[in-house]
């Protein structure tokens, strides 16, 4: 337009409504830009299922003090994938109206309990039992063998119990396993309630269904395991995985039970740091930890 009508770039700038900084402005490019480039490919290769929004909060463990805005722009910019975006689910009400809703309200309120089925490289059946906390999101346990019965069921509450406490609700499904008499009377005796979902209602059971489509979609999907005890080690690793260093989006991208992290100063790298000083002749240490949580 300047050419054309021959006018002042000022003058263009007042016709077309823009500031001159817009016509002006040119992009920087940040010191740290390859480096951040190569660490968002590292983790999308390793969580091939993770989002630019987990992606970044991998990220700010690591160290990295960036905005989610420059991760969507990079990934955007390497053609990753970005997930779909998940449907919206309406509440769950019952024949009669009423709305089913057993919310968890804190740590210990309702845990819940079901089984994934999954198959050796030899085609063999193994089964998984999975327990969480659906108020933390915390995967409790995952029991793996080629057959779990209510006895499998009773072992592994029982430590459970030990190591996290007693809840208040259990849910599950209508499973023999689950509604075995032997099972039903042992959690009466230690005020459980179980809360039964309706026949043939999968998902309102939601939290764990939830969570092992998790499992399925980062785990079982892309391993081919040649042996149970293969299972069982790399089933673990993965919850322990899942419970200290994947981000949960309902937990503002925070895993359930971060571990504790000791802050070092700048100057040093260890992570206890040890300040001598000189009082009098005297060589006193104090020993400066901050856990970060």
């Amino acid at each position: 337009m300047q050419q054309k009508f021959g006018i002042s770039q000022r003058r263009v700038c007042e016709v077309l409504e823009i500031h001159r900084s817009v016509l002006r402005y040119c992009s920087k490019q940040e010191d740290d830009e390859e480096a951040l480039r190569a660490a968002i490919i590292r983790l999308t290769t390793r969580y091939g299922r993770y989002g630019y929004r987990r992606i970044h909060a991998l990220l700010k463990i690591e160290g990295w003090h960036i905005n989610h805005k420059r991760v969507e722009r990079i990934w955007r910019e390497e053609g990753l994938k970005v997930p779909q975006r998940q449907s919206k689910k309406g509440r769950l009400y019952l024949n009669d109206g009423s709305c089913l809703r057993l919310k968890p309200c804190w740590p210990n309120h309702v845990w819940s309990y079901d089984f994934v089925a999954e198959r050796l490289a030899n085609g063999k059946k193994i089964r998984l039992l999975t327990v969480i906390d659906e108020y933390t999101r915390k995967c409790l346990a995952i029991r793996v063998g080629y057959h779990l019965t209510s006895n499998d069921i009773l072992d592994i509450l029982s430590d459970l119990f030990i190591q996290e406490g007693i809840p208040e609700h259990i849910r599950s499904d209508n499973g023999s396993e689950f509604k075995a008499q032997i099972l039903k009377e042992w959690l009466k005796s230690l005020n459980v309630k179980t809360a039964y979902i309706e026949p043939g209602s999968p998902w309102e059971n939601g939290y764990n269904e939830s969570f092992n489509g998790k499992l399925r979609d980062e785990l079982l999907n892309g391993e081919v395991f040649y042996s149970l005890k293969e299972a069982q080690v790399l089933i673990e690793e993965w919850r322990q995985h899942y419970n200290h260093i994947r981000p949960h989006s309902s937990l503002g991208y925070k895993p359930p039970a971060p571990l504790a992290r000791i802050r070092s100063s700048n100057t040093q790298t260890q992570n206890q740091k040890i300040h001598t000083y000189n009082n009098g002749g005297n060589t006193n240490q104090n020993t400066n930890l901050n856990l970060d949580l």
